[in-house]
C-alpha cells in the first residue's frame, strides 16, 4: 500500500513541478451506484448465515462529494487530484438468518452501508469540452455498518443495525475512469467508473472488490 501512497504523491507533486499555469480549484457532489464483484455475500460471512442460492444482491444507491484541483500540462491536457467522501455498499435479500434467529426467510434484507475517503489523481483530455479521463485511486474506509431488515405480511419483524467496520480492508487501490462535459466554464458533469484492486475482505482471502458508479456536477470556485 505504501507503493501506492507513493505513486499518488509522486504524480500530484510531478504535475505541479511541470504545470506553467496555477491550478484551478471546485467542488463536486453527485450521486452513486456501488456493489461488489466476485464473492460478495462471503464477505458477511461471519455476520450472516445464509442459504446458498438464495440470495440476490444489488448495488447501494448514495452520493458523493468533495473537491478537486485542475492543473493543466497543455492547452487541453490537465491532471486532477481530488478528494471525495463517498458512499458505498451493496444490499443482499432472499433467505437470509441472522445467527440465533431462526424465523428470517425470504422477506429478510441486509444492507451494506459504507463511508469511504477517495483520492483519485486523473489525467483529463478536453476536446472542445468533451472530456475523458482516468487514472489511479486510493480509498480509505472510514466506516462500515450493517443493516438488517424482515417482514412477514407488512409487519416488522427485524430492523438490526451492527458495526461491520473489522469485517474490511481499511485500503483500497484502483483505477477510475469516465466521462465528462464542461458546460461553462465554471459548471461540468461527470460520469466514471471506479474499478477497486484490492480485496475487500479484511483478511483478504474472499475473491470480492469493490467497484462503484458516480455520476455529479462540478462548479469551479
Amino acid at each position: 500500500m505504501k507503493k501506492q501512497i507513493l505513486l499518488l504523491a509522486t504524480i500530484i507533486i510531478s504535475t505541479l513541478a511541470m504545470g506553467q499555469v496555477k491550478p484551478a480549484f471546485g467542488i463536486r457532489a453527485g450521486v452513486t451506484s456501488s456493489g461488489m464483484r466476485g464473492d460478495a455475500v462471503d464477505n458477511l460471512g461471519n455476520m450472516l448465515d445464509f442459504t446458498n442460492g438464495m440470495i440476490a444482491t444489488s448495488n447501494r444507491q448514495g452520493f458523493f462529494a468533495g473537491g478537486y484541483a485542475s492543473i493543466p500540462i497543455s492547452s487541453n491536457v490537465s491532471v486532477e487530484p481530488a478528494l471525495y467522501y463517498s458512499q458505498k455498499g451493496y444490499e443482499m435479500k432472499g433467505a437470509l438468518n441472522l445467527k440465533g434467529v431462526e424465523f428470517l426467510g425470504a422477506n429478510a434484507k441486509a444492507k451494506l452501508n459504507s463511508q469511504y475517503i477517495d483520492i483519485p489523481v486523473v489525467v483529463k483530455a478536453n476536446f472542445n469540452g468533451f472530456q475523458i479521463f482516468a487514472g489511479p485511486q486510493l480509498s480509505y474506509l472510514v466506516n462500515a455498518n450493517l443493516t438488517t431488515t424482515a417482514s412477514v405480511l407488512g409487519f416488522n419483524l427485524l430492523n438490526n443495525k451492527m458495526d461491520a467496520t473489522n469485517q474490511f480492508n481499511k485500503m483500497d487501490f484502483g483505477f477510475t475512469g469516465g466521462l465528462g462535459y464542461q458546460i461553462s466554464r465554471g459548471i461540468n458533469v461527470m460520469a466514471s467508473y471506479d474499478y477497486g484492486l484490492l480485496k475487500a475482505d479484511a483478511n483478504r482471502n474472499i475473491n470480492s472488490y469493490n467497484q462503484s458508479f458516480k455520476v455529479g456536477i462540478g462548479m469551479g470556485l
